[in-house]
This record gives structure tokens, sequence and C-alpha cells, in this order.
């Protein structure tokens, strides 16, 4: 089978709902990422095959296929066909599986994956809102005769965790607060300058709250009471973009590029849709057998903080090194732009174990349905 290769990356700041980039066209953000990415790469974009998009909330400013809508906006080549993916929060890590995948098959040498999302405009579920609004169901007689009436939602998924794992509230304010410790320490120290595209003014990712405490995280209201979730042990709703350039061996040669990263393993798994969030594990213990590693191999994960509970059960069950796992924080400090999240972790992820100059990386997250994508690479 042929390589792929990860030959460049960059993403936006990530902003919050109510910040500086809330107010960008979804397209104008997808725009940005594509342009700075075929600069950065100085490949000739007419030689892009594809523009594979993550996107979740696909209505509104979002819909009408936002990638081909986004690399028209940017002003390239009207010959670059653009499709859009929604595997939930999964979508661009998805993007980058098709991408690799193609470029894998031998059927196509130069493919980008993106994902954009601006919650700040188009609220989460708003695609949703149709059937809501008309009384109808979600999910359909069949899963109503499997699953029954009980309530299916991320945030219940976070708590049943939380439960099962026996995590306490302040076990999951403790991560929290680390989470923003570790990215509030990353971007003091510039890591994260090489990875961000400057959009609006805005040169830094917004979520950060340096100053947060564990006594400033009791003193808010749970989720639902009796609870153990606040908002302070979950992802912030967001606003960004990022972009990959996924090439086979033959494109890097002929136009002259430096990988950053070989694509080792794609992996996707569905576990229970109830817990919804706990399919990271079994996605994670599938990709490492089929790249015959042990986590102990893995130099640098990123697995996102949907909730707290998510990367605490993961890191029990796989063994993994807490020190080694979102290293300059995640989602809960940085945010979670939804379909744009996949593409900003593996941007993240690639340009750490370049700055570290670690060999293998993992990156995974929980999706709706009960479902996970796990990537594995290997710096070059």
């Amino acid at each position: 089978m042929a390589e792929a290769y990860i030959v460049g990356a960059v993403r936006t700041p990530v902003g919050t709902k109510k910040g500086a980039l809330a107010g960008v066209h979804p397209a104008d953000l997808g725009a940005h990422v594509l342009t700075e990415l075929m600069g950065r790469t100085g490949v000739d974009p007419a030689a892009v095959e594809d523009v594979v998009m993550g996107c979740v909330s696909q209505v509104g400013p979002q819909a009408l296929d936002i990638a081909r809508t986004a690399w028209l906006s940017a002003g390239l080549p009207e010959t670059t066909a653009g499709v859009t993916v929604d595997r939930q929060c999964g979508s661009s890590q998805q993007a980058v599986h098709f991408a690799a995948q193609g470029v894998m098959s031998g059927t196509q040498e130069l493919v980008v994956a993106s994902g954009v999302e601006n919650m700040g405009m188009v609220p989460m579920g708003a695609n949703a809102k149709y059937a809501i609004d008309a009384g109808l169901s979600l999910f359909g007689e069949g899963w109503d005769r499997r699953y029954g009436d009980q309530e299916i939602s991320q945030f219940r998924g976070a708590q049943l965790m939380a439960e099962k794992w026996g995590h306490t509230r302040e076990d999951l304010e403790r991560y929290s607060l680390e989470s923003h410790r570790r990215a509030a320490a990353a971007r003091e120290a510039g890591y994260f300058e090489k990875q961000i595209a400057p959009l609006a003014g805005v040169t830094q990712d917004e979520g950060v709250r340096p100053d947060t405490t564990l006594e400033k995280m009791a003193g808010l209201d749970p989720l639902r009471e009796g609870w153990a979730l606040t908002a302070a042990v979950a992802s912030q709703v967001s606003v960004g973009a990022g972009a990959l350039l996924i090439a086979s061996e033959h494109a890097v040669e002929r136009h002259g590029l430096t990988p950053m990263a070989r694509i080792v393993q794609l992996s996707l798994v569905g576990d229970d849709p109830v817990y919804m969030l706990t399919a990271p594990i079994p996605a994670t213990r599938k990709a490492l057998e089929k790249a015959g590693l042990g986590i102990g191999d893995i130099d640098v994960t990123e697995i996102n903080e949907a909730f707290a509970p998510v990367p605490l059960a993961w890191m029990h069950e796989l063994g993994a090194d807490p020190a080694k796992t979102n290293p300059n924080g995640g989602a809960i400090a940085l945010g979670h732009p939804l379909g744009a999240t996949g593409a900003v972790l593996m941007t993240k992820l690639v340009h750490e174990l370049e700055r570290t100059h670690g060999r293998y990386g993992l990156q995974t997250m929980c999706e709706g349905g009960g479902q996970a994508n796990v990537t594995i690479v290997e710096r070059v």
C-alpha cells in the first residue's frame, strides 16, 4: 500500500462564541486556513484533487457543501472539488482519514483535509432544529425499539462515565485546572505560534483561563442537580478552522515537499451510543494492535476533552502517561469548534512531535452515536 504524508498543518486561533472570530463567516474561516496552507507548503493549488472538510452543523452559512464554498471563497482554482463530512465531533479527523485513504489507495496524490465550525454564528444542534420544531423524533421507531425512550445526550453520557469510573466532581475539576495550566504555559512559551494563522486581529486561542482556580470552579452550579458535571469540566463552545495537506510519496518528490509525519494507522470503532463517549478506549486498543505498537510507544496523545471524564477514563483503561496526554492542554481550555476540532488537534499533534522530536503521535476523540476515530502518525 502507498504511503500518505502530512506535509502541512495550520489552524486559526480557537475563538470563543462571543469573541473576535464569532462574526467571521464560516466560509471565510475555512478560506483563511486553506489559503495559508497553500502558501506555507508552496504547492500549486491546481494540483490539489479534493478538499475534504469536516463540519457538524451543516445549516445556514455552513450549508451547501462548505468545503467547496470555502475553497472558492479563498480564490483558489475552480478545478478542485470539495466535499463536507459529518462524523459529529470527529468530522475533520475523519476528513484526515478520507484524505489519507485516497492517497494510500493510489487514486489521489494531493488532498486537503480540513474542518470548520463557527458555533457563535451557527449554534450546536441548529441542524436538528427542524425535527424538534416539527415534533419529529431525531432517531425513529427502530431506535426507540432498541434503546427505549431514555435520554440520549453527550451530557448524560459524560455523567454516566464519571459514575462508572468513580470520578468525583473534585477529580474532574482538578483535571480541568491542569488543562488550563498546560494551555496557558504553552501559549506563554510560544508553542502554538508556528501552527496558528492569525485572523481578525486574533493571534492566540481565546478560551484559556490562566487565572482560574479550584475555588472558582467549586462555585459553579452542576449541569443537573446531583451531577458531577459543571461547565468548568466541559469543552468550550468555540469558533475555528484547521487544514492539513496529505501527499503521496510521488507528490512529495514531484513538488519538493518536506513531510511532517507519515500516516501509520487509521482506525474507527463504534461503542455504546447511550454512554456515547467511551469509544476512544476500544478504538485506541484496536489501532495500537493493528500498528504493532504499545501505549508506551506513543510520545504525544491528543484526546479531545469533550468532558473531563473522557480522557480520565481513557488514561485509566489504556495505562497512558498523563504527561504525554494533551501536554499543551485540551478542549476544556482551548475550546472545541466541533467539525474543526479534528484538524485542530492533528495540527497541534504534528507540531508538538516536531517541537519535541517525538516519534509516534496518537489522536482520538469521542463522537456522537458512540463512535471514535484513532489516527497514529510517525514524525518524519
